[in-house]
């Protein structure tokens, strides 16, 4: 076959995929082909970031609460790797979005937003769904060990892999650990926490050490919704950085996945959040 054959036969192949390229660039509406709906007043982009042992689809019940009322809603996935690499990754997220943010994350992912969102003007409010809201140098692990945790050593599964540490949850009482269903789903139907188990993504060891920077609740107007019978962050840590950051605080009666077990008012406090900022 000619040379000139085979440049076309190429250009051929690659153009589909060209196509394909830039019609999800130019229709998608924001990252992770997020669509606002026709009738969608302009807003701003809700932002929700998971937390440990989960994945973006544990905000379900939030993103079709937020999508009846037309707003833009995108649940990018948090690597669960660290701050150190965590942060950076958010950061370059929320700099492809344009126009206004309020950036919303559930437990270790409130770790990962104080950092991500600092320095960026876009994002308009800060919203800490049972979540850590770290000072500058505070690490993961010493804030819960500090005020205690059901998460422990007795708690995972450590699976070495090319260097690190991975940690699942287990799923049984294990010493002072009281298991999965009362621990990390308390609140949360036998069925779904079963569900919630089985597709648990694991933490990397090294988020529990990495410190925070500087933090964005510092310059970024937050609120906080604390869950009272919370035993992976205990209500009395979720106080103690609520207050210091001078964050709007909301409490319900709940363990800590509120965004599953009270997902009306978790909604009702992002919608706070939006009115005050918009």
């Amino acid at each position: 076959m000619s040379t000139h054959n085979s440049t076309v036969r190429r250009a051929l192949l690659i153009a589909p995929v060209l196509a394909f390229v830039a019609l999800f660039t130019l229709g998608a509406g924001g990252p992770a082909g997020a669509k606002p709906k026709p009738d969608q007043s302009p807003g701003p982009t809700i932002v929700l970031v998971h937390g440990d042992f989960a994945d973006g689809s544990s905000w379900s019940s939030i993103i079709e609460r937020l999508q009846d009322k037309g707003f833009n809603v995108v649940a990018p996935p948090n690597l669960l790797r660290g701050v150190a690499t965590d942060a950076p990754y958010l950061a370059s997220y929320l700099q492809s979005i344009s126009g206004p943010i309020v950036l919303v994350a559930h437990s270790y992912g409130g770790f990962v937003t104080t950092n991500a969102a600092t320095g960026n003007p876009n994002v308009k409010a800060l919203v800490y769904i049972d979540g850590l809201m770290p000072d500058e140098g505070e690490t993961a692990g010493e804030l819960v060990e500090r005020f205690g945790s059901c998460v422990d050593s007795n708690a995972t599964n450590p699976v070495p892999f090319n260097g690190g540490v991975d940690l699942y949850l287990r799923w049984e009482a294990s010493g002072t650990y009281p298991g999965f269903s009362e621990c990390f789903a308390n609140g949360v139907r036998p069925e779904d926490a079963a569900v919630l188990f089985a597709a648990q993504r694991p933490a990397a060891v090294a988020q529990f050490f990495e410190p925070s920077g500087s933090p964005a609740w510092k310059t970024i107007p937050s609120w906080s919704l604390i869950g009272t019978l919370d035993r992976v962050i205990p209500p009395a840590l979720l106080e103690m950085m609520s207050s210091r950051a001078g964050a709007d605080i909301t409490r319900v009666r709940a363990g800590h996945l509120t965004l599953i077990t009270r997902p009306a008012q978790v909604t009702k406090v992002i919608l706070s959040a939006v009115d005050a900022t918009t």
